[in-house]
C-alpha cells in the first residue's frame, strides 16, 4: 500500500504527542485547533487506523499512534539533518536538542550556553534536563542531539567524548558530624530513578552496611539544597 504523508502533518503529529492534547499542540505550533484536528484526521486515513484517543484530559496515543512515534519522530530529526548539512555550514542554524543532568546544566552550562548562542545566533538551542538514564534513551530514540551525562555509555551506536571530571560530595545538615551519622538513619535527597549520581550514593550506601534507605525524589538542585539546608 502505498502511503503519501506529509511531514507537515506528521510534525503536528509529533507535537500532539508531546503535549498530550490538540488546543496544548495548536498554542505550541501557533496555529488554529480546528487545522491541527484536521491534519491528525488526515494523516489518520492516510495511515487507516486511529493514532489518538481522546480522555477527558486531552489524548493519549493509540498503538497505532505508538509505533508511527519514533518513525516520526526520526524522519524530522532526518530533515533537519539535511537542512543543516545542505546549509552554510559556516553559519549554522536550525534546531539543536541537547540533554543535561540537572546539575550540570546548572553549574556548568550557563556561560558554555550564553558563549554559544552569541556564536550561533541562528542556531534554536533547546536544554532539556533530565537523569543519565532518561537522556541516553531520548538520544537513542532521536528526541536529543546530544547529551551531558555521568557514566561510560557502553553502546556501540553512540559515540562518546570525555568533558571533565567531578569530585562527588556529600552534603548534610550541620548537626550531622560524619557518615556514622547518616548511615544509622540512611535518608537521602536525590534526583529520581535513573540519575547516575544517586545509584553511586545508594551504592556507597550499601556497601557500608546501611539498611532501610529511605528516599526523598527531587526534580531540582535547588529543591535538594534548600531542603538539606533547612533541616
Amino acid at each position: 500500500m502505498e502511503v503519501d504523508m506529509e511531514l507537515s502533518d506528521l510534525r503536528i503529529f509529533l507535537a500532539v504527542a508531546r503535549t498530550r492534547g490538540i488546543t496544548r499542540a495548536a498554542q505550541e505550533l501557533h496555529t488554529v485547533q480546528s487545522n491541527v484536528s484536521a491534519r491528525v484526521h488526515a494523516l489518520e486515513k492516510e495511515l487507516g487506523a486511529p493514532l489518538f484517543r481522546r480522555h477527558a484530559r486531552g489524548v493519549a496515543l493509540t498503538h497505532a499512534g505508538e509505533q508511527l512515534l519514533p518513525y516520526a519522530e526520526r524522519i524530522s530529526r532526518l530533515v533537519d539533518e539535511a537542512h543543516h548539512v545542505i546549509g552554510d555550514e559556516s553559519d549554522p542554524c536550525g534546531p539543536l536538542r541537547i540533554g543535561s543532568m540537572e546539575s550540570t546544566a546548572g553549574l556548568r552550562l550557563p556561560a558554555a550556553l550564553a558563549a554559544f548562542t552569541q556564536e550561533c545566533p541562528r542556531v534554536d538551542l533547546s536544554l532539556i534536563t533530565g537523569p543519565t538514564e532518561q537522556l541516553v534513551r531520548d538520544v537513542l530514540e532521536y528526541r536529543l542531539d546530544g547529551a551531558l551525562v555521568s557514566d561510560p555509555v557502553r553502546r556501540a551506536d553512540l559515540m562518546q567524548t570525555p568533558v571533565c571530571e567531578e569530585r562527588l560530595v556529600l552534603i548534610t545538615a550541620r548537626r550531622v558530624t560524619g557518615l556514622d551519622v547518616v548511615l544509622r538513619d540512611p535518608r537521602i535527597l536525590v534526583f529520581r530513578t535513573g540519575c547516575s549520581y544517586r545509584r553511586r550514593l545508594e551504592s556507597i550506601l550499601h556497601a557500608r552496611g546501611a539498611m532501610g534507605v529511605r528516599c526523598m525524589e527531587f526534580g531540582t538542585l535547588d529543591g535538594i539544597l534548600g531542603c538539606v539546608g533547612a533541616v
